[in-house]
């Protein structure tokens, strides 16, 4: 299926802070529930979530918003993801076990969108409704899509990014995948933002740290030391975008010489924004993507319709909006 961008989803607000469990480390796998196979013997629902991974604070204020709307619906729900995003067997392996527990509904984040299809084509054989939240998979399973429109989040970054700088000049890209979907559209709609309307920016490199800080750090000062006239870097989610904070920092590079748009949100880029060091970045909606993903699966289960996909926004941010209320709400940290 094709997830169009035709309907609209209303973010939820967040009313207070978000107290998250702690980051999977040593290369654990992160999975919360009871397990077990399909609903309960008293006919609760069960719904399993596979998602890319856990090592962000993204996944784990989506799991937040999963558990809420869960504990809203009276169902029961599992989320677990990989150690990293590269980890692609390692997810699939997970999507094959939450297949073979026959839950009510499943609910995925793809990072490899081909890879997923054969065994989404067995949960499609044993009737177990699918529904996708963050990144779809290919083919013709999945019944719905809960995410950010990442090609306007791109744009979005992009705008900022052409403001900063005056409209002109050297620009480069931090990447965090050139497979899952919101690796390229994030990508893709920044440079198509750029190309159409900022001919006076030049991008002059996209390169790939898979979203991990340590090779994205490289990464930033291999271009700074390529291209000296470079008057921004664009990092496109938390692990990009602090691997380019990192770097100017150990370079010794004075703040706001590199103007530095990330994405997503978590304590190190709020601080880094807060200290200069970073211009402002795009955050999303995750605990909203949690909730509506859930929602989503819930009515599949039901046989309700669900629509093919829900838009849960996308929002910037910098030192001038960080305590404004409806900011606030979607900052996760």
């Amino acid at each position: 299926m094709k997830f169009g961008k035709k309907t609209a989803f209303a973010a939820l607000v967040a009313a207070s802070a978000l107290v998250f469990a702690g980051c999977a480390g040593g290369g654990d796998v992160i999975e919360e529930g009871s397990g077990g196979d399909g609903g309960s013997g008293d006919g609760e629902m069960y719904i399993a979530l596979v998602s890319k991974g856990f090592q962000h604070q993204f996944w784990q204020a989506v799991k937040q918003g999963a558990e809420e709307k869960a504990e809203e619906l009276g169902v029961r729900i599992t989320f677990e993801g990989p150690a990293a995003e590269t980890e692609i067997a390692q997810q699939l392996e997970m999507l094959t076990s939450a297949i073979d527990k026959n839950p009510n509904a499943i609910a995925y984040a793809a990072l490899d969108p081909e890879a997923c299809v054969a065994p989404l084509e067995q949960a499609k054989s044993k009737d177990i409704p699918v529904v996708y939240f963050d990144a779809p998979c290919n083919g013709d399973v999945g019944l719905s899509l809960a995410a950010t429109d990442s090609k306007v989040a791109g744009a979005l970054a992009a705008e900022h990014m052409a403001e900063l700088i005056g409209g002109e000049g050297e620009v480069a890209i931090v990447g965090h995948s050139q497979i899952n979907s919101t690796g390229v559209e994030r990508r893709d709609g920044f440079v198509e933002k750029m190309e159409a309307d900022f001919p006076d920016i030049e991008i002059v490199d996209i390169q790939y740290g898979d979203g991990d800080h340590l090779k994205s750090a490289d990464i930033a000062k291999t271009l700074i030391a390529a291209h000296p006239d470079l008057k921004g870097i664009y990092g496109t989610n938390e692990g990009s975008a602090i691997g380019v904070v990192n770097a100017v920092n150990e370079l010794g590079l004075e703040k706001g010489k590199i103007t530095i748009v990330g994405f997503d949100s978590g304590a190190a880029q709020i601080n880094a924004i807060k200290d200069g060091t970073m211009a402002g970045a795009i955050t999303q909606d995750p605990i909203g993507i949690g909730a509506q993903v859930v929602q989503a699966a819930y009515d599949a289960a039901n046989g309700d319709s669900v629509d093919e996909f829900y838009d849960t926004g996308s929002y910037w941010y910098d030192s001038t909006n960080l305590e404004d209320e409806n900011i606030a709400a979607v900052l996760y940290e």
